[in-house]
């Protein structure tokens, strides 16, 4: 079983092999590579789309930070006048307290939803224009194939005169149009 299995991972390599070798050498073929995160750092919709995420992400730790503040003068106020109060009205309070805690975790929850989904609503809509970008790129000279380069390793080497993350992007900021 180890020895078919062996077998058949050579043979899947040396296709593979054979099929880059193919592709690298022939004449008719024309490959480019971008770096995408040089790409998409470098790119002022995704610089614009992240100015506005920040902005969103401001003004809502701001509401959680009033709430959190009107909690805790209510608590304040609470641990200060908890002698005086009679047993149903510490009841009262306590309960109050407790509900507003929940409601702030519930919020708090809520915002950190809405956070990542529009931290993902941005980020979709940015990559969408680049590769609508690339596809029109890729046409215009005449490219069979753009790869993209990431952290994940997915083009491990590649001969720097494929990269053409400078020029991409270049062209990519001049169409820029902000919302």
């Amino acid at each position: 079983m180890k020895k078919s299995l062996q077998l058949i991972l050579i043979i899947i390599l040396l296709v593979s092999n054979a099929v880059l070798y193919f592709l690298y050498f022939s004449t008719s073929q024309k490959m480019a590579y971008v770096d995408s995160n040089q790409l998409l750092n470098g790119y002022q919709g995704m610089i614009d789309a992240r100015a506005a995420y920040q902005q969103k992400t401001v003004t809502w730790q701001a509401n959680i930070d009033t709430l959190t503040q009107e909690i805790h003068k209510k608590l304040q106020d609470y641990e200060k006048n908890v002698a005086r109060m009679s047993k149903k009205e510490k009841e009262l309070s306590q309960e109050l307290l407790k509900t507003k805690q929940q409601q702030l975790g519930q919020y708090q929850e809520a915002i950190r939803q809405k956070a990542q989904a529009e931290d993902q609503k941005l980020t979709e809509s940015v990559i969408n224009e680049v590769n609508a970008y690339l596809a029109e790129y890729g046409k215009k000279q005449n490219y069979q194939i753009i790869l993209a380069a990431t952290n994940a390793g997915n083009i491990v080497y590649a001969e720097e005169m494929l990269n053409i993350t400078e020029e991409v992007l270049k062209g990519l900021n001049k169409n820029y149009v902000k919302p």
